[in-house]
């Protein structure tokens, strides 16, 4: 059996299913067909319900929860730390209204935030690794900074104007839920058999790291093996190994409150899968 497993191409994503696509854990009769695309064309993917299995962000599921059930390991979380919202010269998070704002993708989870937390933008959709040399160039007023951007920013002079993690934490006391991984509901027990297969591509990067980061490292964009390490540490995180209780309230919350500011269509639940 042919599955299609999808990811962006970031070091964090990389990480995780390093296992999985690159032949390092044994996977019965199964086939993997690889996609490496960007955060919006899979979250748009999965609307549509194109791929077995993927990386997702925790909004797109509040337009595909009747196709997909989440997996309890690998969820993106951060802990006091999220999108930053940069620009060329120092601002207020009141400001950031005021002009174009660069946002990777209309699904992501940091357009989201960035609406609860500051309103209504003029929101400039752009692939998430324009934003910080449009922002630079002075093509929109700040943009939304995910992946690497995130600890790289102040290397090209721009300014923190605000970070998503930091105000979500302030606001409920929670991580921030960004990015989960998902699996199609019409495998049946076959998605508790990718559940499985995926924890232990998990394990397998835990237990040779190196080997994973150093792969890992062709998606960073510039990060050296010591930035790369950051970063992965900075998503790949206990929230990665299970989301639950905490990680999987704070997903649960941040739908529930979008819905209720009418940032989603209606109410949804997380249903979850595990090996």
């Amino acid at each position: 059996m042919k599955i299609r497993i999808g990811h962006s191409p970031d070091p964090d994503d990389a990480f995780l299913f390093y296992g999985m696509t690159q032949g390092k854990i044994p996977l019965g009769d199964l086939t993997v067909e690889h996609f490496l695309e960007g955060i919006e064309e899979l979250n748009q993917r999965a609307v549509r319900g194109e791929m077995e299995m993927t990386a997702i962000s925790l909004h797109a599921y509040a337009y595909c929860a009747d196709r997909y059930l989440v997996l309890t390991a690998g969820a993106s979380v951060g802990e006091g730390y999220g999108p930053v919202v940069v620009a060329r010269r120092p601002m207020a998070p009141e400001e950031i209204p005021v002009g174009a704002v660069a946002v990777p993708g209309r699904l992501t989870t940091a357009s989201l935030l960035l609406q609860l937390a500051v309103g209504k933008v003029q929101a400039k959709m752009m692939p998430f690794d324009q934003i910080l040399e449009s922002v630079r160039q002075d093509q929109v007023a700040s943009g939304v900074l995910i992946h690497e951007g995130q600890i790289t920013y102040a290397e090209h002079g721009l300014h923190k104007v605000l970070d998503l993690g930091e105000w979500w934490e302030k606001e409920t006391g929670l991580p921030v839920p960004l990015g989960i991984n998902v699996v199609r509901r019409d495998l049946g027990e076959g998605a508790k058999n990718l559940a499985r297969l995926f924890k232990q591509s998990l394990d397998y990067s835990f237990a040779h790291r190196r080997e994973a980061l150093e792969y890992s490292m062709q998606y960073g964009r510039g990060l050296d093996y010591a930035l790369t390490d950051r970063f992965v540490g900075m998503y790949v995180n206990r929230w990665a190994v299970d989301c639950r209780p905490d990680g999987a309230k704070a997903m649960q919350l941040l739908l529930d409150r979008a819905a209720e500011a009418g940032l989603i269509p209606a109410k949804v639940r997380l249903e979850f899968v595990e090996a």
